[in-house]
């Protein structure tokens, strides 16, 4: 359940908290003041794309943050926990955008992707927009409310996938079928170079060792000579190196130093250089014993060079990307040849119908269930928004072969409102009807829902008098059973509610400011004589409003 809801610099909001209750909650307000926008606010926070317009003017930033009850939703915490995002019983979900349009998102104070707002969001909020019905136009739409409606979801991913694989197994073997001579080509043609790689039997690290042995044996008589130099100098002229000359040195100035301690210091680092010199002059020894002219290992790295270095020249790689390359054609290779098995191919194709073919056949038994339960439910509701010689029905129309949703397509019709006979909703119902249909898909849909809190933004377009008194019990109805938002402009759906927000917007020193308050008992009354009577508002006006809050009917069929 939601919970609270921060809102700072977002559009005409400069700041607002919002604390919500259970049940149906009623947002209302004059035209413009900005009802809908809470809803946005919402909807960014649980993962929308952010644009640089929801900024307010003069400001650096926009801020939204809601937070859930996840008491009751283990679902939502279990997915939580796979993405090391554990909560307890509530969650914090926040978004930050800033004036060029780029966002960050947090969960519970971490940094998080937008999509994974989105995927938790879907635990958390359905959104009903108002313009939905228009979606209930779409192929898309149809199926994939059928298919949320009846779980089938992740049947419909899975029947998918094995289309897919399907028809890629289908194009391979067809490519391999009519293209058999090139593949053959190609197949002896990686042969032989494959064959060429494998004797060369290279590895990446071996090209630096070997570069740095061919330089060492190649300049072998250099390095001796410098080395035999180096030490002469160093330590092996008794009188003149610097060995001899030091350890005078060394001696004298510690005499010194025992006559003035000022030169303490130069004795200890005379001393210090004393035992690196040392130190130096046996690293060049030791060297010096190692280095031997070998022309033959000299020759033999050489032409191992060589070799290496010829055929990355003729396959047009560095020598270090040998293998790598080896690597790729011995893919290459085991592909061709299990395409040039074409029984084997052609068997792999059937398992993979096979199983395409059993996936989506289950699916085509989940959607028939649903379909015949959502028909008769949608039917009954559209029977209580004055649609009553309307048949709602959602139709499964076979395709030919399949396809990736699967064995057929879903397609939504009504009966009775324009034409005896079933047909597309496009070609039957008017704007207002459409409305009435998709209201009554949303309410029978979100009973079987999962989801703990639905908003509803202006659905109830285009409907008055019963039509929306009905509109309104059904949102009290479903307040019983789940938290529920609905911004509307219709006085009998407002006196429903168990609670009710009143959006307003004013002039400040900031600008446009738009406010939102709890109205008490009294300012409902004031409100749905407004909603009622316009501007100007009569004592009969305000008896009328609170005789709608006290659930009396006022409206004439």
């Amino acid at each position: 359940m939601l919970l609270f809801l921060s809102i700072q610099d977002f559009v005409i909001v400069d700041h607002l908290e919002l604390e919500f209750g259970a049940g149906f909650g009623a947002l209302t307000g004059e035209t413009g003041a900005g009802k809908s926008i809470l809803i946005d606010a919402l909807a960014l926070a649980l993962g929308e794309r952010a644009e640089p317009g929801v900024v307010r003017d003069g400001q650096e930033k926009a801020e939204v943050s809601a937070t859930f009850d996840l008491a009751s939703l283990p679902a939502a915490r279990q997915w939580l926990a796979e993405q090391d995002l554990a909560a307890e019983n509530e969650l914090v979900l926040r978004r930050v955008v800033d004036r060029g349009g780029r966002s960050r998102a947090y969960i519970n104070g971490s940094a998080c992707a937008a999509q994974q707002l989105r995927e938790v969001g879907e635990y958390l909020v359905d959104i009903h927009g108002q313009h939905a019905h228009q979606s209930l136009l779409r192929a898309d739409a149809q199926r994939a409310l059928l298919d949320a409606h009846g779980g089938l979801l992740e049947s419909g991913k899975n029947v998918a996938a094995a289309w897919k694989e399907w028809r890629h197994l289908e194009t391979a073997l067809t490519a391999a079928q009519t293209g058999s001579e090139a593949s053959a080509r190609e197949r002896d043609s990686l042969i032989w170079q494959i064959g060429e790689l494998e004797q060369l039997n290279f590895v990446a690290a071996e090209w630096a060792e070997l570069e740095v042995e061919q330089r060492r044996l190649a300049h072998a008589a250099s390095l001796m000579e410098g080395a035999q130099i180096a030490l002469a100098a160093l330590s092996e002229d008794e009188d003149t190196c610097c060995e001899t000359l030091l350890d005078r040195a060394a001696d004298r100035v510690g005499d010194m130093a025992s006559v003035d301690p000022e030169l303490a210091t130069a004795a200890t680092l005379l001393a210090s250089i004393q035992a690196e010199l040392s130190e130096v002059v046996s690293t060049l020894r030791r060297y010096a014993d190692q280095v031997e002219l070998d022309p033959a290992r000299l020759k033999e790295v050489e032409e191992r060079l060589t070799a290496v270095l010829g055929l990355a020249r003729k396959y047009r790689v560095e020598p270090p990307q040998l293998p790598a390359l080896l690597q790729e054609w011995q893919a290459r290779l085991a592909s061709l040849q299990e395409a040039a098995d074409l029984d084997a191919l052609a068997q792999k194709a059937k398992a993979a119908e096979k199983t395409y073919q059993k996936l989506a056949a289950a699916l085509t038994q989940g959607r028939q269930k649903t379909a015949a339960a959502l028909s008769e439910a949608v039917s009954l509701q559209m029977r209580d928004l004055a649609l009553g010689s309307g048949r709602f029905e959602a139709a499964l129309i076979p395709i030919a072969g399949g396809a990736a949703q699967g064995l057929e397509q879903v397609e939504f019709r009504v009966a009775g409102l324009a034409a005896s006979e079933a047909r597309p909703l496009a070609k039957v119902a008017s704007g207002g009807e459409l409305s009435r249909i998709s209201l009554a898909l949303q309410v029978v849909t979100s009973r079987n829902a999962s989801v703990p809190t639905l908003i509803f933004d202006e659905v109830d377009v285009g409907i008055g008098g019963g039509v929306a008194e009905i509109v309104g019990r059904l949102l009290k109805q479903l307040g019983t059973e789940r938290q529920v938002l609905c911004v509307t402009h219709l006085p009998q759906v407002a006196a429903r509610a168990d609670w009710h927000w009143q959006v307003s917007k004013s002039a400040t020193e900031r600008g446009i400011t738009s406010r939102i308050e709890t109205l008490t008992p009294k300012a409902r009354i004031e409100e749905i004589a407004r909603m009622l009577g316009g501007l100007d508002i009569t004592p009969t006006t305000r008896q009328h409003a609170e005789e709608m809050l006290q659930g009396k009917s006022l409206a004439k069929d």
